[in-house]
Order: C-alpha cells, then structure tokens, then sequence
C-alpha cells in the first residue's frame, strides 16, 4: 500500500469506530451489528468482575454482539467517547488499533446502580470485507470506574 492508501484506510476505521458509538448511544442496534464482521470477537470479560454480569463476556458473531450489548445498555442513558486512535494497517485487508475511551452511563430510577463514568481502551482488529472495514476483534480494558448506587 501507498501513504495515501493507508491513510485512507486510516480515516475509514475511524469512521467505523465513530459509528460504533453513535449506533451504541443511539440504540441503533442493526446499525451497531453492521460495524462487526460476521464472525467478530467481542470479549468484555473484564466487565463481568461484579460479579451479577450474566456469561463469560466473551460473545461471538455480529448478531449475538449486538444481543448482548443491546441485553447490557439498552435502558441505560450512554455516552461513549474514543480518544487518539493507535491505528496500524497490517495489509491491504487488516488492521489493529487502541483507542483511549471514556464512557458514562445513567441508569434508570429504581436501579441499584446510578451512574457509571469509566476509563480505559479497546483494542481491536478490523478486516475489510467486500471493500469496507470491520471490527474483528474488540476487547475492552478499564483503567478506572467511578460509580454512584443509589
């Protein structure tokens, strides 16, 4: 690949991630399956340390991603950010990357949690099926949560 080529695929995955979470605060969970592959990794097993999360956090396959995700937030007010993309193009078709992020969450009333602001990164690796880019592979790590119960 040329500079110009891999800056392309460069802007490309951070439009893909960008529609990762606007389809994620949005509820928009057809939109949110559409930036996986087919056969994508989800691994949110670091999230499952208190011990009420239901699974593994490993989830596999687009559909069963948005499942779980849609199954984790869909009642909860989210707002996601990701900060300084680390984005390598391995090949014309692969890519891996670190995100910084930050997310915040609000429950609704009657939950036992109120509100949730968290740091950390996801990793990922993207392929590009049929001339657009995909997350292969995404795992978060959290660096810090700050939570209020209500």
């Amino acid at each position: 690949m040329d500079a110009l080529e891999r800056l392309e695929a460069v802007e490309e995955i951070r439009r893909l991630k960008a529609a990762y979470f606007r389809t994620m605060d949005t509820k928009d969970w057809d939109g949110f399956a559409a930036v996986f592959a087919p056969d994508a990794v989800m691994d949110m097993s670091g999230e499952m340390r208190d011990g009420t999360t239901e699974g593994e956090g490993v989830t596999r396959g687009n559909l069963a991603i948005a499942e779980f995700v849609k199954g984790a937030v869909d009642p909860v007010v989210t707002v996601h950010h990701g900060h300084m993309p680390e984005i390598e193009i391995l090949t014309p078709t692969t890519a891996r990357g670190i995100w910084s992020m930050e997310d915040k969450l609000r429950w609704p009333e009657g939950s036992p949690i109120r509100s949730m602001h968290g740091y950390g990164h996801y990793h990922e690796t993207y392929e590009k099926v049929d001339g657009r880019w995909l997350i292969k592979t995404i795992t978060l790590t959290r660096l810090r949560v700050d939570a209020e119960m209500a």
